[in-house]
């Protein structure tokens, strides 16, 4: 499970769709639908906040937004539109790492689309984060 802080923009189409899929699945381990997941690092950051469930539909608003640019047609009923934003702080070695880590991806799977990858370490993230200085968050697995 990959649930990036990057914006979705800078997906390939199988790492967009993925990221929809596996955040689903966070929605569901955060419901408490499901056995599996419970204790994924990826996860930490949601639990953290005072409603995880908002924070996630959140997230899912964010992807479908960037889906619908692109013209696929995602589920949108899947998502409570009902939520507060909120912020979640997020690091900068955590945003560099996952550049890197995205990089890598797109050299197999969409060498096109690492050729629009920008340059800059820091790339946009998606709304709900904002962004601080530190090193790789403790929760990623490297």
């Amino acid at each position: 499970m990959r649930i990036w802080s990057l914006h979705p923009k800078y997906l390939d189409t199988k790492g967009l769709v993925a990221l929809w899929r596996e955040t689903l699945l966070a929605k569901h381990v955060l419901e408490g639908k499901t056995k599996g997941y419970t204790n994924h690092p990826q996860l930490i950051r949601f639990k953290k906040v005072e409603n995880p469930q908002a924070a996630i539909h959140q997230y899912l608003a964010e992807i479908l937004e960037e889906a619908k640019i692109r013209g696929y047609t995602f589920d949108s009923n899947k998502i409570n539109f009902d939520f507060t934003p909120i912020q979640i702080p997020v690091t900068t070695g955590q945003l560099e790492y996952e550049r890197e880590h995205l990089a890598k991806k797109l050299s197999i799977r969409d060498p096109e689309k690492l050729r629009t990858l920008p340059e800059t370490k820091l790339l946009e993230t998606v709304s709900i984060f904002y962004v601080v200085e530190g090193e790789i968050e403790s929760w990623e697995i490297i």
